[in-house]
Formats: structure tokens, C-alpha cells, sequence
């Protein structure tokens, strides 16, 4: 998926929806393919879904948005929750054709992240997949019903992916009570920590 056909699309104010991901997409990162999903719950705008493996977070809360004409893909937002260590791990996913060094924003009405780096591309996208602070979430949950991820294009123009916040304090709440539930005990000391919720598995690629 190219920047320049998605987000002229969405600057000239195409409509998007949401959308779950059903089963045969992306699956979680310790899976060699895709994970069965175990619960699968519609909350507002957002997809409360667990998936079938032994993970410190096995469940997230997801919304996609997609052009409605050509049906690609233009954000997924997904965000987890590790009960062992009361940390959230996010994973964003945006078209390829962004300016890497400028990153991402999350933005609302009331506030706004601090600039959020971009840690792989693949050839469906680049992501976003990193520790989320207690405080974000809750300031996301408290913001109104939309939110945007703001970035910068390749050629330096900006763009704000419109997401809708609409049943996130519901959904943040059911997700967050079903990883407690299905989370397995931590690694030991040292171990490296547990990956972004869902991801898709394939290397970056330079572009």
C-alpha cells in the first residue's frame, strides 16, 4: 500500500469504518502463523479479541480503518495489556511511504503524545510496537469520542489518521479483565519481555 494514493484519499475526506480482523489475519508475534481467536467482542468501535497462546498478554483491543472504495487498509490500532507487570504495549500500523525519522503522534482535543518511533516495515505497512504508558491510556480513555495518529509523509506533508475512541473505556476494561484471566505466569529474570499484541511476522524491508 502506497502513501500517496491512501492518504490523498483521505485529505480529500473519504470515509473510513471500522473493522475487525477476523481470524486469518494478523497473528500474534510468538505464533509461526495465525493464532485461533478465542473471544471476539464488538465494544463500541473497537474488537476486544484473546487469541489461542501461551503469551504475558494474550488479549488486545483493535480497530482498523479502511478506505471504503478500495478497501486498503489506511490505520490499525491495536492496544494489549500485561497483567505481571501492569504495562500496555501498543501496536500501530500505518501505510508505507512515511517519513521514518519524524514518527507518529496520537492526538485528541486535550492532549497529545509525545513522538513515537516507528520500529519495522514490512511490505504491508510500517508499525509502531512499543510500551504505552498507564497515564495515555487512561488520558485516551477520558478524550472524547475520536483521536488521531498524525504523521509525516515521505515528501514532509502531514497527515491526521482519524481513529474513533467511541466504547474505549469499555473496551480497555473487558480486554484488560480477560488477559488477567488468561495471562500465563511471566518468564524469568532476564527473559525478553512480551512482544506487541498481535503483529504481522515478516521482516523490514528497506524501501
Amino acid at each position: 500500500m502506497r502513501m500517496n494514493s491512501v492518504l490523498k484519499a483521505a485529505a480529500l475526506g473519504v470515509m473510513f469504518s471500522t473493522a475487525a480482523m477476523a481470524q486469518g489475519g494478523a497473528p500474534t508475534p510468538q505464533a509461526a502463523g495465525p493464532a485461533a481467536v478465542t473471544e471476539n467482542r464488538q465494544v463500541g468501535d473497537w474488537v476486544v479479541r484473546c487469541f489461542a497462546v501461551q503469551n504475558e498478554s494474550p488479549c488486545d483491543m483493535f480497530q482498523e480503518l479502511q478506505d471504503q472504495n478500495s478497501q486498503q487498509r489506511v490505520l490499525s490500532f491495536s492496544l494489549a495489556y500485561v497483567p505481571a507487570r501492569d504495562q500496555h504495549v501498543i501496536q500501530i500500523a500505518v501505510p508505507l511511504g512515511i517519513g521514518i525519522p519524524a514518527g507518529a503522534i496520537i492526538k485528541t482535543d486535550a492532549f497529545s503524545t509525545p513522538k513515537l518511533p516507528y520500529r519495522r516495515c514490512d511490505q504491508q505497512g510500517c508499525y509502531i510496537e512499543m510500551i504505552f504508558a498507564n497515564e495515555q491510556v487512561a488520558k485516551l480513555a477520558g478524550a472524547g469520542n475520536s483521536a488521531s495518529v498524525n504523521i509525516v509523509a515521505d515528501d514532509g506533508k502531514p497527515y491526521a489518521l482519524k481513529f474513533s475512541l467511541n466504547g474505549f473505556a469499555a473496551a480497555h476494561d473487558a480486554m484488560a479483565g480477560l488477559a488477567k484471566q488468561k495471562a500465563v505466569t511471566p518468564p524469568a529474570a532476564g527473559a525478553a519481555p512480551a512482544a506487541a499484541a498481535p503483529a504481522a511476522p515478516a521482516p523490514a524491508r528497506k524501501r
